[in-house]
């Protein structure tokens, strides 16, 4: 996405005379993000499947995670922009949004909000980029040089500027990605078979690939994911029995290696990284395959496959 500035990105982009990087740069970040090898278990649209170049038992890497330290950059510069164009003698919002005119009086506030979020949102792009390639390059290391491609990036919280019948419009998708159908997808390598959309399952649960069917009444969006059952706090005083069978049926690697045995001598460590576990485990999320349905059922995506995990990375 163009930007005319970097902004929350100078560390990457360094002085003038040579490049820096930073600690940023493919890390998975907290949360429910993740890097998962997964299988595709079932074949659903036999056609698309194959156009698309998925096909039952490939190895798939699947990458769920956003902008990390950037976006939170990006995220407060923009809000000490509104908050200070909001009138000072209007009592201030209780929910502590503040709109960002679009007027031509506030035309820099308003290209500094696109380009804070295009910088975000390249960040992004770029750093699931870099997880994908160093889990691929992970994987060749054990089993050999292997063919591998890109099914589709989705990003889940970003505003789209688009065109309707009334002119310019605004559509925020948060915990949604764009399901774009035959038509908008006419210029495109979908045009065939509508948008690719990508629903991750919690940890340990099932993914699924879709296709998008254009359905105006959800804004030609898909909902991503099936959203929390618990909320954290429940989580973390959860079924313990339930978590402790998840974590014996299902391979999870973190950068704590909780099967040393230095590792299981720090109690403290060890409690407090499988409590970050527990806020993620696959009760602590509704069940995906009603939501798969719905998304069928309502004309928004059809499925056309499901992944299953094999083995999840998480920060």
């Amino acid at each position: 996405m163009l930007a005319d500035a970097v902004l929350g990105l100078d560390d990457f982009m360094g002085p003038n005379e040579g490049l820096s990087r930073d600690s940023q740069i493919g890390s998975i970040g907290g949360g429910n993000h993740f890097v998962e090898v997964q299988s595709v278990q079932s074949i659903f649209d036999a056609r698309t499947a194959h156009q698309w170049g998925l096909r039952r038992g490939m190895v798939t890497v699947m990458v769920h995670t956003g902008s990390v330290a950037i976006g939170h950059v990006c995220g407060n510069h923009y809000r000490e922009q509104v908050r200070g164009l909001f009138p000072k003698t209007l009592t201030y919002p209780a929910n502590a949004l503040f709109p960002l005119p679009t007027g031509q009086a506030h035309q820099a506030q308003v290209e500094s909000f696109w380009n804070a979020l295009h910088n975000a949102a390249n960040f992004a792009f770029a750093n699931r980029h870099f997880l994908a390639l160093m889990a691929v390059e992970g994987l060749c290391r054990v089993l050999g040089e292997f063919e591998q491609t890109l099914l589709y990036d989705a990003p889940h919280n970003l505003v789209w500027r688009e065109h309707d019948e009334q002119g310019e419009v605004f559509v925020h998708r948060k915990g949604a990605c764009p399901a774009r159908g035959f038509e908008a997808m006419a210029e495109s390598p979908f045009a065939f078979t509508g948008e690719r959309v990508l629903v991750p399952g919690s940890m340990g649960a099932s993914s699924f690939v879709m296709a998008g069917q254009g359905n105006a009444d959800a804004l030609c969006s898909a909902s991503h994911g099936a959203g929390r059952r618990l909320s954290r706090g429940q989580a973390s005083r959860g079924d313990e029995a339930a978590f402790r069978s998840f974590l014996e049926r299902f391979r999870i690697v973190t950068p704590v290696d909780l099967r040393r045995q230095d590792v299981k001598l720090r109690r403290d460590i060890v409690a407090r990284k499988l409590a970050e576990l527990r806020q993620e485990a696959p009760q602590a999320y509704k069940d995906l395959g009603p939501i798969v349905t719905t998304l069928r059922d309502a004309g928004v995506a059809r499925p056309v496959a499901e992944l299953r995990p094999l083995m999840t990375l998480k920060a």
